[in-house]
């Protein structure tokens, strides 16, 4: 998507287009891969500081993928955390004047479709594939088609459910900023005043608040969606 509220083109390598979500992502990337070394690079028995924080993030992680999906499945732990602390910075990456790369779909729909094969994939490793095939003609075989449908509006409805909650509060920001603006150069004032506290609560309802929850629901799902394939 190009101009309008789309994600800008960046630069080019080789004639390929990089646009900002592919950029912001990189700088999201490279911040917890730092982060990553600078909360590990020395860790002391007696836990303290950024150390301390780091064990608590981690062990609330693995007690909310248990709790989720059962202490069998705990090996999905580590899967979980990079996906919801990856969409939490994605998500807030708006309050730092970056394009959030959850506002591109194509970054939902990814991380959706990988939703989508991973229920799939462990539903046949744990069941045996005929096993886990046959459960789709239940309760009776006529159901067939409607669950076939269902299947596959999991991944559309995962990807849109997060795209439209971040895009929708991307685009109202940024009709405010523009129209905040206007009203300055209405009224002849070149230093942007009203941009600097009007905006806020706008932005930790939608930066914050929604980008939290919407982290959240979409590991939520994740996990219920797995756990059901496999139980």
């Amino acid at each position: 998507m190009e101009g309008g509220f789309g994600p800008k083109i960046v630069f080019e390598i080789a004639g390929i287009k990089v646009t900002e979500t592919v950029t912001n992502t990189w700088i999201i990337m490279a911040l917890l891969i730092l982060f990553s070394f600078l909360a590990t690079r020395k860790l002391e028995q007696m836990p303290k500081g950024l150390q301390n924080f780091v064990e608590l993030l981690v062990d609330g992680i693995y007690k909310l993928t248990a709790q989720t999906m059962g202490k069998d499945k705990i090996g999905f732990a580590p899967y979980i955390g990079t996906l919801l602390i990856y969409l939490v910075c994605a998500n807030l990456a708006g309050l730092f004047a970056l394009r959030p790369p959850t506002a591109d779909v194509n970054t939902t729909m990814g991380l959706a479709l990988i939703t989508f094969f991973m229920i799939h994939f462990f539903g046949m490793k744990r069941k045996g594939v005929g096993k886990y095939l046959k459960g789709f003609l239940d309760p009776i075989p006529l159901m067939l088609p409607m669950n076939i449908i269902s299947e596959l509006a999991t991944p559309i409805s995962l990807s849109f459910r997060l795209f439209g909650n971040i895009v929708g509060g991307l685009i109202i920001m940024s009709l405010l900023y523009g129209g905040l603006a206007g009203i300055g150069a209405k009224l002849g004032i070149m230093i942007p005043i009203f941009q600097v506290g009007i905006p806020v609560p706008l932005h930790l309802y939608f930066d914050v608040f929604a980008g939290v929850l919407q982290s959240f629901i979409f590991s939520m799902l994740t996990m219920v969606f797995v756990s059901m394939a496999m139980d």
